[in-house]
């Protein structure tokens, strides 16, 4: 029914992955062949589809499957199409109340969430959140439920306003405070946010990078261990707690999506979604 464009799509098509299937990992579709509880109802999927049997799997880390396929990423045909076939296991259906174009944010806010899976976070921690993009945007939303002291620094002042609506605090990158942070969240993807993070770590901080770099970034090591700086790589998140969110509305994903296209427009729809500035594009596989 509807699949949204991520960065992760745009740099596939820059060569980011040796890909040539499908693209399209965010969607909600309709099961129209499956298990009888499930047929007409709209669905998510997680986007990992794990082999069970390999040191991973059996470790309860299917994310890491040895043999995985991933939706629109690795060796599975995504979702810019009018049908796709998925295994029905960690299929999960749609709550009446989230709209679909809520829902095809469940992928994203997922991976967001997965922040909270892999650290502890207090209402006394300082955290930084480097970058006001959809990823940013929804990190930094996940990360206010924990009543944190948050601070989240972008260059777009009507991006940034998104959160202000949402009392949380907002700067550009002069607002960083050196040494000031226990937890700095790098979603920029770019060597400057990374740069930006690291100098606002204090001493034993963690520092979590939340988008892939396209080529070598360059580290200070010798920083890292004196100051002894926990790195911690965030990926993909689980999805009913995502629904979980987006049902209960504490996560507004509404201000994110800038643009539809049908199907048939996917080419403008791409174009669109590569433009500086732009947040989330959807595209309609099929009209509700």
């Amino acid at each position: 029914m509807r699949a949204g464009i991520c960065n992760t799509d745009l740099e596939l098509l820059r060569g980011y992955y040796p890909d040539k299937g499908i693209l399209g990992h965010e969607f909600v579709g309709v099961v129209e062949q499956g298990p009888e509880n499930l047929l007409n109802r709209r669905v998510v999927r997680e986007i990992n589809a794990a082999c069970g049997n390999c040191r991973f799997c059996l470790s309860n880390q299917p994310s890491h499957c040895e043999n995985r396929t991933v939706l629109g990423i690795v060796n599975r045909n995504g979702a810019f199409a009018e049908y796709l076939t998925l295994p029905t296991k960690n299929l999960h259906p749609v709550p009446e109340n989230v709209s679909t174009d809520e829902a095809t944010f469940t992928e994203p806010v997922a991976a967001a969430l997965e922040i909270q899976q892999q650290i502890q976070i207090c209402p006394v921690d300082k955290v930084l959140v480097v970058g006001d993009g959809k990823l940013g945007q929804l990190v930094t939303q996940t990360l206010a439920l924990t009543d944190c002291q948050l601070l989240v620094i972008g260059r777009h002042r009507e991006k940034l306003a998104n959160l202000e609506e949402r009392r949380i605090q907002t700067g550009f990158a002069d607002a960083v405070t050196t040494g000031a942070f226990d937890v700095a969240v790098e979603c920029t993807g770019n060597p400057e946010g990374f740069a930006i993070a690291r100098r606002a770590l204090r001493p034993c901080g963690i520092l979590v990078l939340k988008s892939t770099y396209a080529g070598n970034l360059s580290l200070d090591i010798s920083s890292l261990v004196v100051d002894e700086i926990t790195l911690v790589g965030s990926r993909c998140g689980a999805f009913k707690p995502a629904l979980e969110l987006l049902s209960q509305q504490k996560v507004n994903v509404r201000p994110l999506i800038q643009a539809h296209y049908p199907l048939e427009a996917g080419i403008n729809a791409f174009a669109h979604a590569q433009k500086k500035g732009v947040l989330k594009v959807l595209v309609d596989i099929e009209e509700e």
